[in-house]
């Protein structure tokens, strides 16, 4: 694509950049709306959620692209996102109704998930072939600490 092409499409690179940002963050929107979903139809989800947040960061630069979002101090570009992290939360804590402080539980599993799974999207590949671990292992390791957010009394 020429620079005339993205001049007359979207006026500069800077604006090429971010309609390229707003269809990641949209992706990544419907994946959390699919986790979400299969919450309040799946009796095993919780555990399965790990791998569906840990895909919409992998799946097409997502981790990559909240790193550079945040890099570029560009946090107006994650706003959409702030719903479908909060259903998320709300869609968990419906699966352990009267558990003590369960939103705030709730919460705190959410931010490990994202953050492992953001820093599995950037650096993972790298650090695991350094350790010598699978393709999977920081998934597994997620969802074998996930249970203690809901257990835990």
């Amino acid at each position: 694509m020429s620079h005339t092409n993205i001049i007359h499409h979207f006026g500069s690179a800077g604006g090429l950049q971010s309609a390229l940002m707003e269809s990641m963050v949209r992706d990544l929107m419907v994946a959390l709306d699919g986790v979400v979903g299969r919450l309040k139809i799946d009796a095993t989800a919780p555990q399965a959620v790990v791998g569906q947040v840990f895909d919409a960061f992998d799946a097409e630069g997502g981790g990559q692209l909240a790193a550079w979002l945040v890099l570029s101090r560009e946090f107006d570009h994650l706003e959409p996102i702030r719903q479908a992290v909060n259903d998320l939360v709300a869609a968990l804590s419906e699966k352990f109704p009267g558990a003590p402080d369960v939103d705030a539980r709730m919460r705190s599993a959410v931010l490990l998930i994202a953050v492992s799974a953001f820093g599995d999207a950037v650096i993972g590949p790298h650090l695991r072939d350094m350790l010598g671990l699978k393709p999977d292992a920081m998934r597994t390791m997620i969802a074998r600490i996930l249970p203690f957010f809901y257990l835990a009394g």
